[in-house]
């Protein structure tokens, strides 16, 4: 087990799924641009979804074929304790996105809230950007949320790099055709805010 991933076994398994900094009730802005980009037959990839709601709602809007990533197995044991039966429906893998066997040219959405900023060596940014590409449809859509300018510099003990708009897309280039960008401030559990900028863009 990488180093990476003792850390985040060891927040799942000492706080609840609500008591982390990053916890919603729902994933309404995610959902909303899945929603306006993907019908219900998208294969869609959801990076570090870990123990979030998302993959709750998803399902509940009808979207059949998921795929949640993430490097911790306990946050997406989680996830499978809570969506009981429907666990079933989604495809769990439990790998450092930099490093997984993803299949080629097979998601229609690429959606990752909080897994990018903590990449803060150069050579996994790059590394991610090459999983995109690969995994990716031509035509498909890439949804990114990292930590604005504003955000913190720290997260559950670890650095982040924080990104403007222009900044965050430019990590991943030409392939990627910008669409918008907006910014959500987001409160956590403890009341603190934090502000997040999310990038949508296509797959050239």
């Amino acid at each position: 087990m990488s180093d990476r991933q003792q850390h985040w076994e060891s927040v799942y398994r000492s706080k609840g799924a609500d008591e982390v900094s990053w916890f919603q009730t729902h994933a309404a802005s995610s959902l909303r641009l899945i929603k306006g980009c993907a019908d219900s037959s998208a294969q869609i990839i959801d990076v570090g979804g870990g123990a979030s709601v998302l993959v709750d709602d998803l399902l509940d809007a009808g979207y059949r074929n998921l795929t949640v990533l993430d490097l911790a197995d306990s946050a997406l044991a989680t996830s499978r304790a809570r969506l009981g039966a429907r666990a079933q429906a989604v495809q769990w893998i439990a790998d450092d996105v930099t490093r997984a066997d993803l299949p080629a040219a097979h998601y229609d959405v690429w959606h990752d809230r909080a897994v990018f900023h903590f990449l803060t060596d150069p050579s996994d940014r790059a590394r991610y950007v090459e999983q995109v590409l690969k995994s990716v449809k031509p035509g498909g859509h890439v949804i990114v949320a990292a930590f604005g300018p504003d955000g913190p510099l720290q997260c559950s003990g670890l650095d982040v790099v924080r990104y403007a708009p222009e900044s965050l897309h430019a990590q991943f280039g030409a392939p990627f055709r910008l669409l918008g960008h907006e910014t959500e401030i987001h409160h956590t559990p403890t009341g603190k805010e934090q502000e997040f900028v999310y990038c949508y863009c296509v797959r050239a």
